[in-house]
């Protein structure tokens, strides 16, 4: 009982403090009834009063302090939030300050030439303090390499943070030393996109590093090995939206894709066959059976794989499963 009464106490000072003297800010204003100068401010009754008479100058203010409240001062100083969030994806984590390229002052105007060489010499000690040491000028190559692939392959920016993560990890374990930044990052971007079921392919990660993708498969594979990360196994049903979305197909047909892959799973026909040549030869067999017919050549771009791998998945779904396609 003690605590609550104690805390009840500081609720209430807390409300009793809450109340603001505003007489230096009200510009010369005056009570209309005693012309009093003095006046207290309350954001719990939201109102404006003057401290001679009581009367009620304004009733309808705004709080524009912060929405929490704190009782202690340790409290308040960990409650308070200043500047952007941190993120991964940055080689500092965001808590470095960046002077803007734009010669321009703080109105919009160009700067005089002499200011603007002076600014020049301030941005380049900028970049230099920023990146002092060789894992900061690692990470931020890294991180430029990020930004790079994951715009050309439209990686969200959950993606974008959990790979920055594991690099991160990589980088702690010495794991970079000797080899590519551009190809541990790529593996790093495809072990995210597992992690988080997003359906991009090795091929497709790969195919925009200079390394190629054995490189990439093979930091990939040191990853699993040393770095702790959680791999699901690839389900074949996250690739049908992107591939059916690439063929503009209904969702009939991609709801139909869905429970073909569901049942070749339940009987067994999914172990050890590559994600993506299922989804595309259940969305051919689903475009069939829908009547929105697709070429297994549109199909196997769409899913970045090759036509044979259609032609041999679509055949063994047909078989296994007795699906029976109504004549062409």
């Amino acid at each position: 009982m003690s605590q609550v009464s104690a805390r009840r106490d500081n609720e209430r000072d807390s409300k009793e403090n809450d109340v603001e003297d505003v007489g230096a800010e009200t510009g010369g204003m005056k009570c209309p009834v005693c012309g009093g100068t003095s006046f207290a401010r309350s954001f719990e009754r939201g109102e404006v009063t003057c401290t001679n008479c009581g009367l009620v100058i304004t009733e309808k203010i705004i709080d524009r302090g912060p929405e929490w409240r704190a009782f202690t001062s340790e409290e308040r100083d960990k409650r308070s939030r200043v500047g952007s969030p941190l993120s991964p994806t940055v080689h500092d984590r965001g808590l470095s300050t960046v002077i803007d390229w734009r010669d321009k002052d703080a109105m919009g105007r160009k700067l005089e030439p002499r200011k603007r060489i002076e600014i020049l010499r301030w941005r380049k000690w900028q970049i230099r303090t920023r990146v002092h040491s060789s894992l900061d000028r690692n990470l931020a190559q890294a991180m430029s390499e990020l930004d790079r692939i994951s715009s050309q392959i439209g990686l969200p920016k959950s993606v974008k943070e959990e790979s920055a993560v594991i690099y991160r990890r990589a980088v702690e374990k010495g794991l970079v030393r000797g080899r590519s930044i551009e190809s541990v990052m790529a593996a790093a971007i495809y072990a995210a996109c597992r992690t988080q079921k997003v359906p991009r392919t090795l091929d497709e990660i790969a195919k925009y590093t200079k390394a190629g993708r054995k490189d990439v498969a093979r930091c990939y594979r040191l990853l699993l090995r040393e770095v702790e990360v959680n791999i699901p196994i690839a389900d074949p049903i996250n690739f049908i939206t992107r591939i059916g979305g690439a063929l503009e197909l209904s969702g009939t047909t991609q709801h139909k894709a869905a429970e073909i892959i569901r049942e070749a799973q339940k009987m067994g026909i999914t172990a050890g066959k590559d994600p993506a040549g299922l989804a595309a030869a259940a969305i051919y067999v689903a475009s069939l059976l829908e009547n929105e017919r697709r070429t297994q050549k549109e199909i196997a771009q769409a899913a970045q794989v090759t036509e044979v791998t259609v032609r041999n998945r679509y055949k063994e779904l047909m078989k296994e499963l007795g699906i029976e396609v109504p004549l062409q």
